[in-house]
């Protein structure tokens, strides 16, 4: 059936069908083309992030490889606690193997490079830690060498002492030897006496009042061992209270011992009579007992009392 006044026309709807198949085939090939493009796009965005990552990869292995290897030098110089070095040795180990296995992403990345961070921060505190038990060790070998030194300079003023003390005991031993085989001088016939003095001479008498010296005379006996040493005597005068009496206010102490006069002779071996006397101010001894004691060193060899009036 036909409308009244439209007439229909087949080529035109031929016309029409084929500008349909036409528009549609230009669309599937815009969407076709778009998908390519972004294909592409995506593909190209890909390659230039997996590239970045491999970048960043590479980056952080060396990092990593440098920090064990560091870790590894303190701990061959056992400057840094052990337990501390184990731990970050451990953990460095960790990230590179980690890093190895890794499919990288973006979010993959930061994780790894702020655990990266987190280890350099306590690698930096080790290397503080380390530094400051470097600065120690040199103070400790420092004072060790000091110390070294001193101990070494006390060897050798106590083994001096030694020596010295040494000696002493040898000089000790020595003298003790000598002591034990000295000869002391024999000895008699000791006489005090008092004198004045008459135009220069003196005449002796025991009137106290007018003595200006008193005299000591002692017999030293004869020794044929003697080979013409020089000897010492010492006189000794005591007065009826004891006192040692001065000679010219003057008196002679040896050994903590005092004495009133020193004798020096050349004794050869013979027989031979000394006399010496001590001056005394006239009037000035009293009546009594008088002691003469003659020693020899700190021995007493003779003795003798005599009495003035």
């Amino acid at each position: 059936m036909y409308l009244a006044g439209v007439s229909y026309n087949p080529m035109d709807a031929q016309d029409n069908n084929f500008n349909y198949k036409i528009i549609f085939a230009a669309l599937l090939v815009a969407v076709i083309v778009g998908i390519l493009i972004a294909f592409y796009y995506s593909y190209a965005q890909s390659k230039n992030q997996m590239i970045y990552l491999e970048e960043e990869k590479s980056l952080l292995v060396k990092d990593l490889t440098l920090m064990r290897a560091e870790v590894d030098r303190l701990s061959g110089l056992n400057e840094v606690n052990e337990i501390e070095l184990q731990t970050s040795r451990f953990r460095v180990q960790q990230l590179l193997d980690s890093v190895g296995r890794l499919n990288f992403s973006i979010t993959k990345l930061k994780e790894t490079r702020k655990e990266l961070r987190k280890l350099e921060l306590r690698f930096d505190s080790l290397k503080l830690k380390n530094n400051f038990l470097r600065y120690n060790n040199s103070l400790l070998a420092n004072k060790y060498n000091e110390t070294i030194k001193q101990l070494e300079e006390l060897r050798g003023r106590a083994s001096s002492m030694q020596q010295t003390e040494s000696l002493l005991r040898e000089t000790n031993k020595e003298l003790t030897r000598e002591l034990r085989i000295k000869s002391y001088l024999k000895l008699q016939d000791a006489e005090g006496s008092g004198f004045r003095l008459r135009a220069g001479r003196p005449i002796k008498t025991n009137k106290a009042s007018v003595i200006e010296k008193l005299r000591g005379c002692v017999t030293i006996l004869s020794d044929p061992n003697s080979k013409g040493d020089i000897k010492v005597l010492y006189l000794q005068f005591l007065d009826p209270n004891m006192a040692i009496i001065e000679d010219n206010a003057s008196t002679i102490s040896v050994s903590g011992n005092t004495y009133s006069k020193k004798v020096e002779i050349v004794y050869t071996g013979k027989e031979i009579s000394i006399c010496d006397a001590i001056t005394v101010p006239e009037g000035s001894l009293a009546e009594g007992i008088y002691t003469l004691n003659v020693f020899e060193d700190e021995r007493l060899l003779a003795s003798t009392e005599f009495q003035l009036k």
